[in-house]
């Protein structure tokens, strides 16, 4: 094979963008997530990203990553097993512990990289894992690493969950692999139904809280403190880059489980940690959920309730889910992008998905409302939705 051959093997489809005449994937971004967002130097309302409590450009979130900076520099350059554990890093993973409500917690430089690490340290060819069938990438990928048996199970399912379980006696170890909130529907997993299996069939369930964390809950625990889970005792991982409106991911669970992961996963082993600016940052979104949750949450709330009606009355297919995200059912690949390329020349900026994101044919325009958005621009958002819907 020559090199052209190779490099020919690299084409990307585009054909997809040239028929409708948009490409909602990597927009240029020109301002920061403060409600009326810059797009290729246009306005827009943010719709599209996961900055649940819109913290993001909080100023005291700004002004600790600045302070972050201050003492400790730009970069420690080095992995959390070499230079990169400050005490700041340490610090955030004991809050992080206690917020979660688990012993133990480490920082990943993404959950992407917690999720696709994590398998392989725990999983092996003797072993199954049973994974909701619409679960992350991240998750997926990371499952596919460890050589593990794999069995998806039907979504958030437990009756077909069980009829699993049952006829799985013979490994060394069963995972059981779900998420708290699944992005694209709006859907959260009966978790604590899960765990009553994991128990009954001696399984080790195993949940992704990165929609959850921040969000769900009387005080922004997650899932854990949604479903009224004490005691847990399997493994939890969890991005701090959506509701805690910064970067990084996490993984908590046993003391044994966490310092067996830092010293052979490879994901945080070899991996530049997470900079100062970025702790700092996260550390500050506590302290505002700690003080202001129940009025963040209100806010939140009511806007994604708005949007829904909004979309409703415009004749819109939505899904019902009990998280703050409105997603609209859109089918083919052309429909989702034409949706989308509405709503952005309109002036919203959503989030698209099509294969292999979601199943063949079962596209979803994802909506966000912010609780940082104010409801000047939820009303003109509405606006904008019932204006499509009538078109």
């Amino acid at each position: 094979m020559t090199l052209a051959d190779f490099y020919n093997r690299l084409n990307v489809d585009k054909s997809l963008a040239k028929i409708t005449g948009y490409n909602p994937y990597y927009q240029t971004i020109n301002s920061g997530l403060t409600g009326r967002m810059l797009v290729n130097g246009r306005e827009m309302i943010d719709l599209a990203s996961n900055n649940y409590l819109g913290l993001a450009s909080d100023s005291r979130v700004i002004q600790a990553a600045i302070e972050g900076i201050h003492t400790y520099g730009v970069s420690l350059c080095g992995t959390p097993i070499a230079t990169g554990y400050i005490d700041l890093y340490q610090r955030l993973e004991e809050r992080l512990s206690r917020f979660v409500g688990l012993e133990d917690t480490v920082i990943f430089p993404s959950c992407y990289q917690a999720n696709n690490g994590l398998f392989a340290c725990v999983a092996g060819p003797q072993d199954l894992i049973v994974v909701d069938r619409l679960v992350h990438s991240s998750l997926i990928q990371g499952i596919k690493s460890s050589g593990s048996k794999i069995r998806p199970y039907l979504h958030n399912n437990f009756e077909h969950l069980e009829g699993i379980l049952q006829k799985s006696r013979d490994f060394r170890q069963v995972f059981v692999v779900t998420e708290s909130v699944f992005s694209t529907e709006g859907s959260i997993a009966p978790f604590k139904e899960i765990l009553q299996l994991c128990d009954k069939y001696g399984a080790l369930p195993i949940i992704d809280d990165s929609h959850g964390i921040g969000v769900l809950g009387n005080s922004g625990r997650g899932i854990l403190e949604e479903q009224m889970i004490e005691g847990y005792r399997g493994i939890y991982t969890a991005s701090l880059g959506k509701g805690l409106a910064n970067a990084g991911g996490m993984i908590s669970g046993d003391k044994k489980l966490i310092d067996y992961l830092k010293y052979y996963c490879s994901h945080l082993v070899y991996s530049t940690a997470l900079t100062p600016a970025v702790l700092a940052g996260i550390n500050a979104v506590l302290d505002i959920i700690y003080s202001e949750f129940g009025d963040i949450k209100r806010r939140l709330v009511a806007h994604q309730r708005q949007i829904y009606e909004a979309l409703l009355e415009g004749g819109f297919n939505v899904v019902s889910g009990e998280a703050p995200i409105n997603s609209i059912q859109t089918g083919s690949r052309e429909t989702t992008f034409i949706l989308a390329k509405k709503l952005y020349e309109e002036g919203i900026l959503s989030t698209s998905f099509i294969e292999p994101a979601v199943p063949s044919n079962q596209g979803r325009v994802r909506l966000i409302a912010s609780a940082g958005l104010s409801q000047e621009t939820i009303d003109e958002a509405i606006r904008i939705i019932q204006k499509i819907g009538f078109l």
